[in-house]
């Protein structure tokens, strides 16, 4: 019976390897793939930054502006290589079935991004709460989530309603609650120049919008203490 009943164990745990094995094996590929890709397309944004700094009146052949197109092509793919990314390929077995139903909140998470109308940062804080429906998720992965989404042009309203929209379809919860504080610095540098201005943005969905109580209660343990 003992024998019996371990090498189940045994197989179990192979399998999970083998699983493993795979998952990891398929990342690498996706990386390897990104990587070539990317590669590929420096020349032509090097060549446009290149394009860029000439009409703003810069030599560019002078000597600390020689790597600065590849330097910002590089960077660039960098800030926005969240095109390249899915909630699926972040959150795979990292999923758990879990007989949870209470809020779960991750608050802080910081956040960068770059605005699509002006390609300049906004940064700032997001909170996450959701109620979970029988399954749970590595609370490292909701952090990735918010990197993969604003890792991409963007406008602070539909980042929020994105995120929390990656949760819900991922886990299938009961309700799922996102904030994002955030400063822009089109509005600090730009424009009005109001150093201290911050905007908050908030998508609810589930019980999070049909439930007042549990929207405040969410809206109060998320704030700073």
């Amino acid at each position: 019976m003992n024998g019996h009943c371990n090498g189940k164990i045994s197989e179990g745990f192979g399998e999970l390897i083998i699983d493993s094995m795979k998952s990891a094996a398929h990342r690498q590929n996706e990386t390897s793939r990104k990587e070539a890709e990317d590669e590929s397309r420096l020349p032509a944004l090097a060549a446009a930054y290149t394009s860029i700094l000439s009409e703003l009146g810069e030599d560019t052949d002078r000597q600390g502006l020689l790597r600065t197109p590849l330097r910002a092509a590089k960077a660039m793919q960098f800030l926005t290589k969240g095109y390249h990314e899915t909630v699926e390929d972040i959150l795979n077995n990292a999923i758990f079935d879990e007989d949870h139903d209470e809020m779960v909140i991750v608050k802080d998470i910081d956040m960068f991004s770059l605005c699509e109308h002006h390609l300049v940062p906004f940064f700032g804080k997001v909170h996450i709460g959701y109620i979970p429906n029988k399954k749970v998720v590595g609370l490292s992965k909701l952090a990735r989530i918010v990197e993969i989404y604003s890792r991409r042009l963007q406008v602070q309203e539909r980042l929020t309603k994105q995120i929390a929209m990656g949760i819900l379809e991922a886990l299938q919860p009961k309700g799922v609650a996102v904030v994002i504080e955030a400063a822009h610095m089109c509005m600090v540098m730009r424009g009005v120049q109001k150093m201290n201005s911050r905007t908050v943005t908030s998508t609810m969905l589930g019980v999070y919008l049909e439930d007042p109580k549990t929207r405040e209660e969410f809206l109060n343990l998320s704030k700073r203490v």
